[in-house]
């Protein structure tokens, strides 16, 4: 009996060695695919100084959000600045249009507080101010972070002052050391003889702001010296830092001053405007509890 001759199959077979690069070729595909599919449109801005500004590291954020990344930063070709290219996300794509802000977040030490901390360690970031306008994709960077932008809340008036001094932009207004409004901006005036200074109060206090309401520069350092001695005066850590504003009503209030009222700064408090104490209702948004319901509170809470 002879033995059968075994059967050779020809066909394919597949090697599970492929299985891996397949895989890896797929994931790599899908990245591809989802990262062309979230890509927004490609801007420029330019600075004039673009220090800490990494390709591909340095992100552009709007309300906590990372909402796009830089691809390069070049110098431009009169060496006056850099222009930095930045790749929005696809749902960031309305930010690039007139009217948008860009600026660098670098660490700052301010009246407001330490801002950009986290940029010691993560590296600088940019941020935006969304515009209005037509679609665009060329800006020019600011060079500071701008003011808060709460146009509208509140009334904005003007003071004349013969010198800026310490005043800066989000330096606060106080009425009795209590922060009731904040300075928008600063000019010359049209002769340049002096400065123009816009400053906003919030709503709930504007009912404070009289057409007879003195206003002065309670910034700088706290010190006066002369031939009788040195004067220590009251102020706070914010106040050297940015300068501050600060004003009074006379116990004669006169009519509630209206949008756009002018005042004169004056460089300095009159002593005898500390003796003012008008009446004046306002309703700010922490209002305390009369004090007979603040009692019974502590009363409860020293029960418990």
């Amino acid at each position: 009996m002879s033995t059968p001759k075994p059967v050779i199959s020809h066909g394919r077979t597949f090697s599970l060695i492929w299985v891996v690069p397949i895989i890896a070729v797929a994931v790599a595909g899908w990245m591809i695919y989802r990262e062309w599919r979230n890509h927004g449109p490609e801007i420029t801005i330019e600075f004039s100084d673009g220090s800490g500004i990494e390709p591909g590291k340095t992100t552009l954020e709007h309300k906590g959000v990372d909402v796009g990344s830089v691809r390069s930063v070049e110098l431009k070709k009169d060496l006056s600045g850099v222009r930095v290219k930045l790749r929005l996300d696809r749902d960031a794509a309305k930010l690039a249009v007139a009217g948008s802000e860009f600026w660098i977040v670098h660490p700052e030490i301010g009246f407001s507080g330490i801002r950009g901390l986290d940029t010691l360690v993560s590296g600088v970031r940019l941020n935006v101010r969304p515009g209005n306008g037509a679609p665009a994709t060329t800006f020019r960077g600011l060079d500071k972070t701008p003011a808060p932008d709460n146009t509208g809340e509140g009334r904005a008036f003007l003071l004349r002052v013969d010198r800026l001094g310490t005043l800066q932009p989000q330096a606060p207004v106080f009425y009795r050391d209590i922060r009731v409004g904040s300075v928008e901006t600063s000019r010359l005036t049209e002769d340049a003889t002096g400065v123009v200074i816009r400053i906003r109060v919030q709503p709930e206090y504007v009912d404070l702001v009289r057409t007879n309401s003195q206003f002065w520069n309670a910034g700088g350092i706290p010190i006066k010296i002369s031939l009788f001695g040195a004067e220590i005066r009251n102020t706070s850590v914010e106040s050297l830092l940015s300068g501050a504003i600060s004003f009074v009503t006379p116990d004669q209030p006169g009519p509630v001053a209206q949008e756009g009222h002018e005042f004169q700064l004056a460089t300095e408090v009159n002593k005898d405007w500390y003796k003012w104490h008008p009446v004046i209702p306002i309703h700010p948004p922490d209002e305390l509890p009369p004090p007979e319901k603040t009692s019974n509170a502590l009363k409860t809470l020293m029960k418990s």
